[in-house]
């Protein structure tokens, strides 16, 4: 009994020690380029990271355009997205940012098996971002604290993805099969010096 109680210690206080490390040096999430069918063969998906680090942007954003601009080496125009998780350990992952001027989105499309589940769980930072608002955004290097607010109006959407969120197949039957659905997120500054 007293050999499984220091054996449980031990890996508590390892365990303890790599978050803490990993804290300080982050760990970010696997790219894997949106466009090629390795990405579709795994599922959409790619591996999520932990904490994003970088320095963090306390002035205000009035036009995120720029956002577009932003050209990785590998990434593209990619951003990563941190998220917390319920037990107080990051998840992040790599997504497409949206700016339409003033405004950023975020969000994505949920198709194939995910359909079969509930909103928000077609993916695991959609449900984060549900649960609690408050994300982090990694652009070009530097971190920006904002708050997710899910987008319910039909006329915000259709701007910002330019046609119906709704994507719908016509089967041989006659019946019509939803094939994806696409959810976006307006994020807002938070933690910035305002006059």
């Amino acid at each position: 009994m007293k050999k499984l109680k220091i054996g449980v210690g031990a890996t508590a206080v390892l365990l303890a020690g790599i978050l803490a490390i990993l804290r300080v040096t982050g760990l970010e999430p696997e790219y894997m380029d949106y466009t090629t069918e390795a990405y579709n063969q795994r599922g959409r998906m790619t591996y999520p990271g932990l904490w994003l680090t970088g320095e963090v942007v306390r002035e205000p954003v009035d036009d995120w355009n720029w956002v577009q601009e932003v050209s990785h080496p590998v990434r593209g125009n990619t951003i990563m997205l941190e998220t917390r998780t319920g037990f107080g350990i990051p998840y992040s992952v790599t997504i497409l940012p949206t700016p339409r001027g003033d405004r950023l989105y975020i969000g994505g499309s949920a198709r194939g098996e995910r359909l079969s589940r509930a909103f928000p769980h077609y993916k695991q930072w959609w449900a984060n971002v549900e649960r609690d608002p408050r994300v982090r955004l990694k652009i070009d290097g530097k971190i920006y604290e904002m708050t997710a607010a899910l987008v319910h109006d039909p006329v915000e959407l259709e701007s910002i993805l330019g046609r119906a969120p709704v994507t719908t197949r016509l089967n041989e039957d006659g019946s019509e099969e939803v094939v994806a659905k696409w959810y976006y997120w307006r994020v807002t500054q938070r933690n910035v010096v305002e006059y």
